[in-house]
């Protein structure tokens, strides 16, 4: 298996295609990357910009260069010396446009006929032998809008296939509609009635069983071939938890793919292993994401934004006055509970019909979904959750003992219907109910409510953090690091001022009461959540911001929501973000705190991302996330990258600038070309990961590491140590050996080294032993020594 040293995350577009990857492949070399990232690549519905909607499993989409192009980029890549890894999706078809999509098209023709009827997972008991479609507006005659053309049955512009002779003899549109596979229904039923499985809510996706043999094999016939000639190295699996059996799809990927290197999106869960048995190297890095966060926070901000955090929920009435705390597992089961009652509901009662010899089961399945502590498990592996969400279960609800106890032993059977369908939804409750629901709920800092992570642990202290590394190099020393993604809530740098807070949290009561009183929108916890954004983010114009606000506050479905919107609170948001530049009150607030918090934010940046790149797992940055990335949640996270600018700092960096920790980012791009050029030219500087102690007053504010001939110095915790005076005497102490500071070419005698001249011109450096700066042939390639 040849393993990446690093990857560097390409977002594939109609605006941005393979050749255009190909344009920028100088560019990532030069900047250090061992391999490309590219996401989706199959052909997906007519304007996607994230391609997660594969309409055609048989080709390269044209709109991204098609297979011509993707030859002349791996044909470059190899040329250059790089690898290539891609982003697939098993789970799942986009089904929007049911003419683009041949298995579809032929679904909605044949019915249970077709050849393609294996391929979904449709309930036709549940339709009385038709596919039900989310189609119709919310009119009282829209079947009267149904028109026959040709072979098609037509309702505004959506075009679908007709039965052979169903509109022979001359019928109404409404009569030919009855004669159908399918059947038009309004979209506001989805959610209750849907009989075919879907990617958590989006009905115009629809879920594949890749567990099918021939299924499997048509799917990826495509993908298998790109490995074969050579033209990819690596897969990354998108949403393996919607899989029937994802141990047993990453065996078939392994076979088929004769041991490529294969990462999967996966979701852990607090202390949660990915599963023993798995055919992968590991996740994309969430997890890891959590722990970069965490480091940079300060534990004495807890207190003080809790506080603020009940005070902002009472306020908006959903605690009861004087409660002290949120209880964020009391969130979580409640927003899991609603999703699994209202948007999920079909999936709760098609497993209710897979265990018709249990009376009245849904209420219990709902619950137990909501209680299951982890996304799924992978029968037998992962038993245990279910009996831990039973007995959750069973202490909430009392009255469904019984219903509990006769559901157990159908769940816990991994052979049986239910307990496979259970494993499949209880990752779409958590997801729904977590990160699109309850992350925009919870406001005491945001930074901390991003995928893969636990809001409710607010910090963690060097020596945590350097277990968790530690066992990352033991068990999945493969497996990704990240800091940015196209599906974070916030770019790193957004986190990483937010991360400020927690060291000022008095100021920042006082600066958010007077944003609130200046511009109120009336849900208190949404304008603390919505604030943080805006600070994070600054400078950020009212356009990008009214996008966010919007959708931020429709996920959050307290003030409006996607399907029942509230026009004035939208309006209002919209005010809001308009007041960022027409108010001078407002906009005077938000520049004096950015002024307070900006250099501490960019301190944390350049923290998180040498350690980042630098500790163990194989780093991924994503796209311009070399300079400041201060996006908020997709699409705003896929706006094009000015490449030209970071080539034209790139050059300037090699020419012997040292940049100042200032504005244009560069510092980052000189840390990130550092790391990430030592991480690949020389990997075997980089086989063990110890922690190095820190000595002296400022010891608390360091975080640092010994990766076997490379040592990691950061700061943490930034404004805290300035007013404590600075460094002081503080020292770290290393081998009695030279070292050099790659980023400032600063020679240093080893053993003590004080952290006032280490750290005298940036917050962080990466210390190389000098003996063997000159000696070491750069290595091309090759499998690391992580």
């Amino acid at each position: 298996m040849r393993i990446p040293l690093s990857t560097y995350r390409l977002q594939i577009t109609a605006d941005f295609d393979l050749d255009a990857a190909a344009g920028v492949l100088d560019y990532v070399t030069a900047l250090g990357a061992d391999w490309l990232y590219l996401s989706p690549l199959l052909a997906a519905e007519v304007g996607s910009d994230h391609g997660y909607d594969v309409v055609d499993h048989s080709t390269v989409d044209p709109v991204r260069g098609g297979p011509e192009a993707l030859l002349r980029l791996g044909t470059a890549a190899t040329g250059a010396g790089r690898g290539i890894l891609v982003d697939i999706v098993p789970n799942h078809v986009g089904v929007a446009t049911p003419r683009h999509n041949a298995w579809w098209w032929d679904l909605l023709a044949a019915g249970r006929d077709s050849r393609f009827a294996e391929a979904f997972d449709v309930d036709w008991e549940a339709g009385a032998g038709r596919i039900l479609l989310p189609v119709l507006g919310d009119g009282d005659h829209e079947l009267d809008r149904l028109e026959v053309v040709g072979d098609e049955l037509r309702y505004f512009d959506n075009r679908f296939p007709l039965v052979p002779g169903s509109a022979e003899d001359g019928a109404d549109a409404v009569t030919v509609h009855s004669r159908q596979h399918y059947e038009f229904v309004s979209w506001r039923r989805a959610d209750a009635d849907l009989n075919y499985r879907r990617f958590f809510a989006v009905n115009s996706l629809a879920g594949i069983r890749v567990e099918v043999p021939w299924v499997f094999e048509e799917s990826h016939r495509e993908i298998l071939r790109w490995v074969r000639d050579g033209l990819v190295h690596g897969l990354r699996v998108d949403h393996p938890d919607g899989l029937a059996d994802p141990g047993g799809y990453l065996d078939g990927l392994r076979a088929a793919t004769g041991g490529a290197y294969v990462l999967v999106e996966k979701i852990l869960e607090g202390q949660e292993q990915l599963p023993a048995n798995w055919a992968t190297s590991g996740t994309t890095g969430y997890d890891a994401l959590g722990d970069f966060d965490r480091v940079l926070v300060d534990p004495a901000g807890e207190d003080p934004l809790d506080s603020l955090e009940v005070r902002l929920q009472v306020e908006a009435g959903r605690l009861e006055d004087g409660a002290e705390t949120l209880d964020w597992e009391e969130l979580v089961h409640a927003d899991k509970r609603t999703i699994a009652d209202q948007t999920l509901r079909a999936e709760v009662l098609r497993l209710a019909r897979l265990v018709p010899e249990i009376s009245d089961p849904a209420d219990a399945i709902a619950e137990l979904l909501a209680c299951f502590p982890v996304y799924r498990s992978y029968l037998p592996v992962g038993i245990e959750r279910l009996h831990t969400a039973a007995r959750l279960a069973v202490a909430r609800r009392p009255e469904l003992a019984s219903t509990i106890d006769a559901l157990l032993p159908v769940l816990a059977d991994p052979g049986h219907p239910a307990a496979v369908r259970f494993q499949q939804t209880s990752g779409m409750v958590m997801a729904k109910g977590v990160e699109d629901t309850a992350y925009y709920r919870y406001s005491r800092l945001t930074s901390l409510n991003e995928v893969g992570a636990d809001p409710s642990e607010f910090a963690i202290d060097p020596a945590e953090f350097h277990r968790r590394q530690q066992l990352r190099q033991a068990t999945l020393p493969g497996s990704m690091t990240t800091l940015s993604t196209h599906d974070t809530k916030r770019g790193e740098d957004v986190r990483a001022r937010i991360n400020v807070l927690a060291e000022i949290p008095a100021e920042w009561v006082a600066a958010l009461g007077s944003l609130r009183s200046a511009v109120p929108l009336g849900d208190a916890p949404f304008e603390n959540l919505l604030w943080q954004a805006v600070i994070g983010a600054w400078p950020a114009s009212p356009e990008r911001l009214a996008a966010y606000a919007e959708k931020a506050a429709r996920e959050a479905g307290t003030s409006t929501t996607w399907t029942d919107r509230n026009d004035a609170f939208e309006e209002a948001l919209r005010d809001l973000a308009a007041s960022t530049a027409g108010n001078e009150d407002v906009a005077g607030t938000i520049s004096g705190f950015v002024d307070r918090v900006r250099q501490a934010g960019w301190s944390n940046s350049l923290s998180a991302k040498l350690v980042q790149l630098t500790t163990s797992g194989v780093p991924d940055v994503y796209q311009g996330s070399e300079l400041w990335e201060t996006s908020l949640v997709d699409p705003d996270n896929r706006r094009p990258v000015d490449y030209a600018l970071r080539r034209e700092y790139l050059a300037r960096i090699d020419d012997g600038w040292l940049p100042e920790v200032d504005e244009t980012g560069a510092a980052k791009l000189l840390v990130t070309t550092r790391a990430l050029r030592l991480r690949r030219d020389e990997p075997g500087r980089f086989f063990r990961y110890a922690p190095v102690p820190a000595f002296g007053a400022g010891a608390g504010h360091v975080i640092a590491f010994d990766r076997g001939e490379t040592v990691t110095v950061a700061t943490r915790l930034p404004l805290g140590l300035a007013d404590a005076g600075g460094w002081g005497d503080t020292t770290i102490v290393l081998a009695g050996r030279p070292v050099v500071d790659l980023l400032t070419g600063t020679r240093f005698e080893g053993g003590p080294i004080r952290l006032a001249d280490l750290l005298a011109r940036y917050p962080v450096a990466l210390l190389v032993t000098e003996d063997d700066t000159d000696q070491r042939e750069p290595t091309k390639g090759g499998r690391h020594a992580q």
